[in-house]
């Protein structure tokens, strides 16, 4: 049991330690210079001081928290603590304007004149661990421009749908003017890749895929058929005269399509502004490493191979990876909607899941609904807002906190997003980015931040704090550090490679010498720096303990500041620090562990006297000079009588003139003045004087209560407080005592006759009850017996008329 409780109580020591040594990161950082210094923590700062370093202690000592480097002697003006700082470059304010204002005033923004993200531009200045943050806000602006490209799969399978969709053009104008007044709108096809085993490459099915009497086009991969355009009637032409076409396999080539479209702006032509792509098919789809069975096997290379409105390289390049057009997608700011059919709809959904910013919308049979379809996904698309970064640093991370409507807050991986964002809505991000230590190119680093979906942007440019203000006052080559061995910055020396030092004054290659070392044993004894450090250069340099918190000091390395006295399992008892192996107390503190406290104001009794006058305050404690007194404040005697019995007696006899000292009432009870009351309502009261009050019962000589209040002035005056009147009891009234017995008896008496006769009653009723019962069961039978026959013979004579 005793090395269980060993082993427990050196683990509890280790995590103890351990934890400690986790606190404080700048002694872990054991930091050679300033800079080094104020990158291992938000809380570290660095001692310029030159006189700062006691005998034995090394230069990273002076790297510590601020709060331990005041404790330990540094002023705080020589302490180099830089921090960061936050400076907004740019910051139009966001776009307040109506729809409806706009038709009045006929004025039609340009999209780049509408704001929708605010600020544009920032500059922080970062120190490693110590995060800095800005406010992002975001507002839809209402009547801000739309550029959709409908993409549309013309396998032979969606023929029906392809008669819905040459009238889209014009229809889909109407109704987007409902939400912007600047529309334009496009059209592309696909059908897939040229090859072998997607299409049948022989040369009738290259001019005819389809079969029988169908009259389809040539196979190809992608069409640009019509560029974005603001007119819905040339939508609605082109459209037209456009051609089923066929391939073998079922799933088709949209891949390539949705790349092309996404990399090729010029040839789309994609404005900066809200961009949509409608991607319509019945089918499934091909991605990268597909490519294979028609032996490509080049990855796809995400530019741009569109000649005559044509793509080119479906032949050369695989189909694009999910992640590949995820990122080109988001790069473009396109947002995609998939108006596909039912039995589709599952798998795009779990497309959906990885392409941020889509939406996908069930397709009917023949598209009929897909006008519909691309107003809800709109809808449902622009509602919803979604953060995101340009690649950051590894040093570097940012958090999200999102304001949204309704006062709903999201932290973490939500905190880039809000949702149910009407027209006008505006919703605020906290964005908060803190580096860990500093990039090894000290450039300033640029990140961008925006809406998905979005072409504005905020660009925020990071600078990093790698060095103390101190450090372009450094002097090279000074003279301080051993004839120019070092330079001098922030009050220590930064040696030379080859050189070790405080001063750097001894190469690394004689630091161990017989002579050298000799200096560095106290009283010429045989331990080198008191065998806790080491001889550097003459010098003793100490070790450092496991818990940083915990050092060596001395010329010898013979002092230290954790083998000092403990009170309560505390260091100088938690009010003081030690110093070669002494506690320095604070303030109203004394003693070898700090541990007595000079402040006699928890000595202070009821009366306000010093342990209620009757002991001495030591060390916040009352030792008590009446030994028959006790308590914490000297006020508790278990053996004395109370003050109310003390003085009972003497009360009783000078104001009622009876009880046991009625005859030497005059000689021993003339100690206290006796003040008359008639009523408990003339009592003082606590609040009424300065001094302490007894409120005092007692009984007399003749059974009766006396009330009275004893007191003792600030002038030690005693006095008595005397309700005139006692409190007799009075005698018991014998009448009513009596009439009640009697009328208690009788009423019993009564009471029992009646439940008596109430048992008789209920006897008798069950008796009579038993009785009927029984005469109704004894019914005797009247009947004859059928074998008896009489011994008489009875005959009629005819004859007889009873005469």
């Amino acid at each position: 049991m005793d090395l269980k409780l060993i082993f427990i109580a050196f683990i509890g020591l280790f995590y103890c330690c351990n934890s400690q040594k986790e606190g404080n990161e700048c002694i872990n950082k054991n930091a050679k210079h300033c800079g080094e210094c104020i990158q291992a923590g938000a809380k570290c700062g660095w001692c310029t001081d030159p006189d700062f370093l006691k005998q034995g202690e090394t230069v990273s000592s002076r790297c510590d928290e601020l709060q331990s480097l005041i404790k330990r002697g540094c002023n705080e003006t020589l302490i180099e603590n830089p921090l960061g700082k936050r400076t907004i470059l740019k910051n139009n304010p966001v776009t307040d304007r109506s729809k409806a204002k706009a038709e009045t005033e006929n004025q039609k923004l340009k999209p780049e004149e509408i704001t929708q993200v605010q600020p544009q531009k920032v500059s922080l200045t970062l120190r490693s661990g110590e995060p800095q943050s800005f406010e992002l806000k975001f507002k839809r602006a209402e009547d801000y421009p739309i550029d959709l490209y409908y993409l549309m799969d013309l396998s032979y399978s969606m023929k029906d749908d392809l008669e819905n969709v040459k009238n889209l053009g014009t229809s889909l104008m109407n109704e987007m003017s409902k939400i912007t007044s600047d529309f334009k709108i496009g059209f592309g096809s696909f059908v897939e890749k040229t090859v072998m085993p997607y299409i049948s490459t022989t040369p009738a099915k290259l001019l005819n895929p389809c079969t029988g009497d169908q009259n389809c086009t040539s196979p190809f991969s992608y069409k640009n058929v019509l560029p974005l355009t603001n007119n819905g009637a040339t939508f609605n032409t082109l459209v037209g005269e456009q051609q089923i076409s066929g391939n073998l396999d079922s799933p088709e080539g949209g891949f390539d399509a949705i790349m092309q479209v996404a990399v090729c702006g010029e040839q789309i032509g994609w404005r900066n502004v809200t961009r949509l792509l409608v991607f319509s098919t019945d089918a499934g789809f091909h991605f990268a490493g597909d490519g294979k069975l028609g032996g490509i096997v080049l990855p796809n290379d995400g530019k741009c191979h569109l000649e005559n409105n044509i793509y080119t390289m479906s032949h050369y390049y695989d189909y694009p990876s999910i992640a590949h057009l995820v990122q080109k997608l988001s790069d473009n700011n396109i947002q995609t909607i998939f108006a596909v059919t039912e039995e589709f709809q599952p798998v795009y959904q779990e497309l959906k899941n990885l392409i941020p910013k889509s939406a996908v919308g069930t397709l009917s049979a023949n598209s009929s609904n897909v006008i519909n379809l691309i107003i809800d996904a709109y809808n449902a698309l622009s509602s919803e807002v979604i953060l995101e970064n340009t690649k950051v640093s590894n040093n570097v991370t940012i958090e999200y906190t999102s304001r949204c409507k309704n006062g709903v807050i999201n932290k973490g991986e939500n905190g880039r997003k809000c949702s149910n964002i009407s027209i006008g809505d505006e919703v605020h991000f906290n964005i908060s980015i803190t580096s860990k230590g500093c990039p090894n190119n000290t450039s300033p680093e640029i990140i961008k931040i925006k809406p998905l979906g979005f072409t504005e942007e905020v660009e925020i440019i990071l600078h990093f704090i790698c060095e103390c203000d101190c450090h372009s006052e450094a002097v090279n080559n000074s003279q301080v550090c051993s004839n120019g061995n070092g330079t001098y910055e922030c009050g220590a020396c930064r040696c030379k490679e080859g050189r070790v030092g405080r001063e750097c004054e001894c190469s690394s290659n004689e630091v161990s010498t017989e002579d050298m070392d000799r200096t560095c044993r106290k009283d010429n004894g045989t331990d080198i720096c008191s065998n806790n450090g080491e001889c550097v250069c003459g010098t003793c340099e100490c070790k450092a303990r496991e818990n940083p918190e915990e050092r060596y000091s001395g010329q010898f390395c013979e002092c230290d500041n954790f083998n000092c006295d403990r009170s309560g399992n505390k260091l100088c008892g938690g009010h003081g620090r030690c110093e070669c192996r002494k506690c320095i107390c604070d303030p109203m503190w004394n003693g070898t562990a700090c541990d007595c406290s000079l402040d006699e104001s928890t000595c202070l009794a009821s009366n306000k006297q010093i342990c209620n006058g009757r002991g001495r305050c030591e060390c916040g404690v009352c030792k008590c000079d009446d030994l028959k007194f006790q308590g914490p404040k000297c006020e508790t005697c278990p053996t004395c009588p109370s003050a109310c019995a003390e003085h009972k007696d003497c009360v009783e006899c000078r104001m009622f003139l009876t009880g046991v000292k009625k005859d030497v009432c005059e000689e021993e009870c003339n100690y206290f003045t006796m003040r008359k009351v008639d009523t408990k309502d003339k009592f003082p009261q606590p609040t009424d004087k300065s001094y302490p009050l007894t409120h005092c019962k007692e009984k007399d000589a003749n059974d009766c209560w006396i009330y009275y209040v004893y007191t003792v002035t600030n002038s030690s005056e005693k006095v008595v407080y005397v309700l005139d009147k006692p409190d007799c009891p009075k005698g018991p009234d014998l009448i009513p005592i009596v009439a009640g017995v009697v009328a208690g008896i009788v009423l019993i008496g009564l009471a029992l006759l009646l439940i008596w006769k109430l048992l008789m009653i209920i006897h008798d009723r069950r008796e009579f009850a038993k009785f009927e019962k029984e005469k109704m069961n004894a019914k005797w039978d009247t009947g004859e017996n059928p074998i008896y026959k009489s011994a008489v013979t009875t005959v009629v004579n005819p004859k007889y008329e009873g005469k």
